[in-house]
């Protein structure tokens, strides 16, 4: 794999290189270069530093992991592939996510999950080991989001408004949520052995990428959050 030193470089000129590289690159000194990696479809991409906005942009199968932390907008509707982030992650991931899988040790900032919906053989997974801001899930219309809250387990799991406006997917909260408010077109419930069967085979992936204790993890109450057929946004934004 050949080493690339971000400073200096430029966004542009940084693509160029991975391009030539065909994703097999290494990036050091990476501070804030946006649109890395943006519609790459091939390749093993691991950044030293912290990108910029829209990291893995429009991804459509190269792998990228980070070291540290990333900003905005990571996975801006990416099509396939892995992002991996060691670190925390800012607002807005995963916007119109329609595949691939984004896996965060840390926190997540506002709006993760934002308009993340899945099509055919398309279904984006997003695993937050942290915690996540306000509007998580919002406008949700497939995929699977998980948060975990494994380090500060006696902070709120989320922020205000959570699924807002989903009509479609699945929301795992590790977390019984007495306290957080809901809107009245989700339904809320403890999940079942079959829901976490589900989940289990993404868990295992994240639990072995960043080397955590699975068994304590599991062993604690998630809550599943679904869109309720009986009152559903669904009808708002699609046509009869």
């Amino acid at each position: 794999m050949k080493t690339a030193f971000a400073e200096g470089l430029g966004h542009k000129a940084l693509n160029e290189m991975l391009r030539e590289a065909h994703g097999e690159l290494e990036i050091k000194g990476c501070l804030g270069e946006r649109f890395i990696a943006a519609g790459m479809s091939e390749g093993n991409i691991v950044i030293h530093g912290t990108p910029g906005n829209a990291l893995g942009a429009y991804l459509n199968g190269a792998t990228l992991t980070v070291t540290e932390s990333a900003q905005d907008a990571v996975g801006d509707t990416m099509n396939a592939g892995s992002i991996i982030v060691h670190g925390n992650i800012g607002d807005a991931a995963g916007y119109a996510m329609r595949g691939g899988k984004i896996y965060v040790r840390g926190n997540a900032g506002y709006r993760a999950g934002i308009h993340m919906k899945a099509y055919g053989d398309k279904y984006p997974v997003m695993i937050i080991g942290g915690r996540t801001g306000s509007f998580l899930g919002e406008y949700q219309a497939g995929g699977l989001i998980a948060v975990l809250n494994l380090d500060e387990p006696e902070k709120r799991i989320v922020g205000n408004f959570p699924s807002t406006g989903m009509h479609g997917g699945k929301m795992f909260l590790r977390s019984s949520c007495e306290g957080i408010v809901f809107p009245e077109q989700v339904t809320t419930r403890t999940a079942s052995e079959e829901d976490m069967k589900e989940i289990e085979p993404y868990l295992q992936e994240y639990f072995s990428i960043f080397g955590i204790d699975a068994g304590k993890v599991m062993s604690e109450t998630f809550t599943v959050v679904t869109p309720d057929t009986k009152n559903p946004y669904r009808q708002m934004y699609v046509a009869n």
